[in-house]
C-alpha cells in the first residue's frame, strides 16, 4: 500500500525480512484465524539480531501455517502494533509487534538440499 493513498497519516508502515525462529502457531477464533510468527531479524550495520513478533489473518496466516516452518526466510510488510499488559507478578508488559502480509521467499538450506536428494 502506498503511504501516500492511506487514509490514516500516522499509520505505521514496516517493512521486514528475516528468518522464523519457530514453526508458526495457528490459532482460530470466533472472528477467523491468526497465525502467529517469531521473526529474526539482523541490524544491518550491527553485528546484533533482533526479534519481532508477526501476526497475520485470515487465509494468508492458514496458508503460512500450512506451508512454512522454522528457518524460512519471508518478507512481511504491515503496521507495528502496539500491546500492554499486567503480568502474574503485577508488573506492568508491553509489547510491539507487526500486522500485515507475509511472503514466503525461501525455504531453509537444508530442506532445499534434502528435496534434491530426493528427488
Amino acid at each position: 500500500m502506498n503511504l501516500a493513498e492511506h487514509p490514516n497519516p500516522q499509520f505505521q508502515v514496516i517493512q521486514l525480512t528475516g528468518r522464523l525462529t519457530r514453526d508458526p502457531e495457528l490459532v482460530h477464533l470466533d472472528t477467523g484465524s491468526v497465525c502467529r510468527l517469531r521473526l529474526a531479524v539482523e541490524n544491518m550495520g550491527r553485528n546484533e539480531t533482533g526479534y519481532v513478533h508477526v501476526s497475520t489473518f485470515g487465509k494468508a496466516g492458514e496458508a503460512a501455517a500450512r506451508v512454512i516452518s522454522k528457518g524460512w526466510l519471508v518478507a512481511v510488510d504491515g503496521r507495528l502494533d502496539y500491546g500492554h499488559w499486567v503480568a502474574d507478578d503485577g508488573t506492568n508488559r508491553s509489547a510491539i509487534g507487526v500486522i500485515g502480509n507475509v511472503e514466503f521467499l525461501a525455504a531453509p538450506r537444508n530442506a532445499e538440499t534434502a528435496g534434491q536428494a530426493a528427488a
